[in-house]
């Protein structure tokens, strides 16, 4: 066994290798670019090397470096994660060169899996089945248009070089091609140096399932059974879960069967996933899309139900050992599901958030398991992808894991920064989710999940409240009687009313000292409201004859606010408050187009003079690895266009300016 090893990745990633590696013994090096010079994985390795600026082409796509950094602090082998230069045939191949051991599959297995068009032909080649679709060399625009008229539509535009739904675009109709085909080749080219496409059959309720494969030098390939992983938006995984429901023995047999296959065809060593695609609750036909040569995101739900670690089997293959188990000596056992909790707006078309996490917590207890590399106070980087962590969640059976999930989802909290928190906690409470019934378009299918709602009574209550105690709390040492807070009027006692901003809309809650308590009253309806505790950043409040408990954080103006298991970032405007103004779109009286986040500008679609039209797409934004729309606010005249195509813009820059009317 390997002395020490470096893990050429970051975040969750690094730390999850870093875990297993050392109960194992083994030492760890770390790689950090400047902006993760106090990221978490770099606390926990043993030791740290810095390997580049904060862009990832800088730093962690920099496979010299890497190699070098490796030599240098004596490590034997370098661990890719998932990610990065973990499906890199050449890095492998350099590692290898280097006279160091690469964690991972012969470069030769990557290449043969790396393009998905050639993949798919080895796979037909090997008897397992494939998606219908075009793969050829010709990638001229005119002659993948008409490929995809011929297969019919709806088609799938996927980069071949692709992963994570990045280069992937769905098109409807044929109207539709040419702009989608453009944006897809864009994408993939920005995130894999490669804009070649394939075009694939798209089914109309897909069921994403995939099957862990392990093998190793001896000629061993196990499958560690399925996970069904059809929970998607943007075609990347949100909850998934193993085994897949509704998988009977005879599929599963059928399944595993042709994964294996597939591994054997490429003589595989180490872990895999070979992905598979069927139509909505017939997995009998099912079909080949790709094979991940690596480690996943979503392996700790295998290790769940078999009890094994997947990271250990890997160090165990690449130093020469045989599997540590065979077929008939892996069981299944219970269920999972794993919950991908991401710094995002659902609501906003998945915008993804920079900044400082204020609180991120998940319930402890036995059958939970968090993987992540980041925690309270650490910064969000706008340089890499959206994931917080992962929540993983296990039971006796699919509705023991479910009801723990939904239970742990309930109870998590991010504050700082937006995410899917309550996307993950609705998702999970749908009815149709409960009985297994999903497929990739579960979320379109369910709008409800995304919408913004605004808090109820108890909500208002509780930042009302908060509002009125820091008050009270900051005017303690004031004998002032101007500084009172019970806002006592000639005549006695009138409320003090807090105004707060929630998706544009002022809301205003009065408070009314009465003795002991307080009269809380919110549009219609007026309760007496107590303070039963409060304990830093939570606090329990009587409204009526009910208690709630509220967790509240502070960060200038806006509170982060959890009641029960839903949560909202709300402005507060403080005591005799005005309705805010609205400065994120163009409004009635022209207005302009803001960056939301930093990032590059890929493409402009409007220029001066143009007439526009509200919800129109006007710029793309590169951020976070992901293509962003930007949209007019309202209709109106482009007066000025103030970016053009490769810019790097800063958070709230001015892009467009719009005229209104004309």
């Amino acid at each position: 066994m390997f002395t020490k090893i470096l893990i050429a990745n970051r975040g969750e990633i690094a730390c999850r290798v870093i875990r297993t590696a050392r109960a194992m013994g083994v030492k760890t090096v770390a790689i950090y670019s400047d902006a993760d010079r106090h990221a978490r994985h770099t606390q926990l390795a043993d030791e740290a090397i810095h390997i580049g600026p904060a862009p990832a082409r800088e730093s962690y796509l920099k496979g010299e470096r890497i190699i070098a950094a490796a030599k240098s602090a004596g490590a034997q082998a370098i661990h890719p994660g998932y990610g990065f230069l973990s499906e890199n045939a050449a890095f492998a191949k350099a590692v290898t060169e280097a006279g160091l051991v690469f964690i991972g599959p012969p470069a030769k297995s990557i290449e043969a899996m790396g393009a998905k068009d050639a993949a798919k032909v080895l796979m037909r080649k090997a008897g397992v089945p494939v998606v219908p679709g075009y793969e050829g060399k010709a990638q001229d625009a005119a002659t993948l248009q008409r490929q995809a008229d011929k297969i019919g539509y709806p088609i799938l535009i996927k980069a071949v070089m692709g992963g994570g739904g990045r280069g992937m675009r769905k098109v409807d109709k044929d109207a539709d091609f040419a702009e989608s085909l453009e944006s897809a080749q864009r994408e993939a080219q920005s995130a894999f140096g490669d804009s070649t496409v394939l075009i694939e059959k798209y089914l109309t309720r897909p069921r994403h399932i995939e099957v862990q494969v392990f093998a190793d030098g001896h000629g061993n390939v196990v499958h560690l059974f399925e996970r069904d992983c059809s929970l998607q938006r943007r075609h990347q995984k949100v909850i998934e879960e193993a085994p897949a429901p509704g998988m009977t023995e005879a599929m599963r047999k059928r399944m595993t069967d042709a994964a294996i296959a597939a591994a054997r065809a490429i003589d595989y060593v180490s872990a895999g996933t070979v992905e598979f695609i069927a139509e909505g609750d017939n997995l009998d036909n099912f079909y080949f899309m790709e094979m991940n040569t690596r480690l996943q995101v979503e392996h700790p739900v295998t290790e769940m139900v078999t009890g094994l670690d997947l990271v250990e089997w890997q160090l165990c293959v690449a130093a020469g050992e045989r599997l540590p188990k065979l077929q008939d000596e892996i069981a299944l056992c219970g269920h999972a599901f794993e919950a991908r909790i991401c710094a995002e707006d659902p609501a906003r078309d998945y915008r993804p958030e920079t900044g400082r996490l204020l609180q991120f917590s998940v319930p402890e207890g036995p059958f939970i398991r968090l993987d992540s590399g980041f925690g309270q106070g650490d910064e969000i980087s706008v340089h890499y992808d959206s994931l917080i962590g992962k929540l993983i969640v296990g039971g006796a059976d699919r509705d023991d894991a479910l009801a723990r999930l939904r239970a742990a989802l309930g109870r998590s909290h991010v504050a700082g920064i937006a995410s899917n928190l309550n996307l993950l906690t609705r998702a999970a409470g749908e009815l149709d989710f409960g009985t297994g019934h999903i497929d990739t378009g579960f979320i379109a299918a369910h709008p409800a999940l995304l919408r913004h709602t605004a808090p109820d009574f108890p909500g208002w209550a509780c930042l009302a409240l908060a509002e009125q105690l820091d008050l009270a709390a900051a005017r303690a040492t004031d004998a002032s009687p101007w500084a009172a807070t019970d806002n006592w009027r000639l005549g006695g006692l009138a409320p003090l009313v807090w105004h707060f901003e929630y998706d544009g809309v002022d809301h205003a809650v009065s408070l009314l000292a009465q003795g002991d308590h307080w009269l809380v009253s919110w549009r219609d309806e007026a309760l007496p409201l107590r303070l039963v505790e409060r304990r830093a950043d939570s606090f329990t409040i009587e409204l009526g004859d009910r208690q709630y408990h509220a967790h509240l954080h502070a960060d200038g103006a806006t509170r982060w606010l959890k009641v029960g298991p839903t949560r909202w970032r709300v402005r507060a405007l403080g005591a005799f408050g005005r309705p805010p103004e609205r400065r994120d779109q163009a409004g009635g009286h022209g207005g302009s187009v803001s960056a939301p986040m930093p990032g590059r500008i890929v493409s402009v679609q409007a220029a001066i003079g143009d007439m526009v039209v509200a919800g129109q797409i006007l710029l793309r934004l590169e951020a976070m690895k992901m293509e962003h729309n930007l949209v007019a606010g309202s209709a109106g005249k482009i007066a000025a266009v103030l970016v053009a195509p490769g810019d790097q813009v800063v958070e709230g820059a001015e892009l467009i300016r719009i005229e209104a009317g004309a």
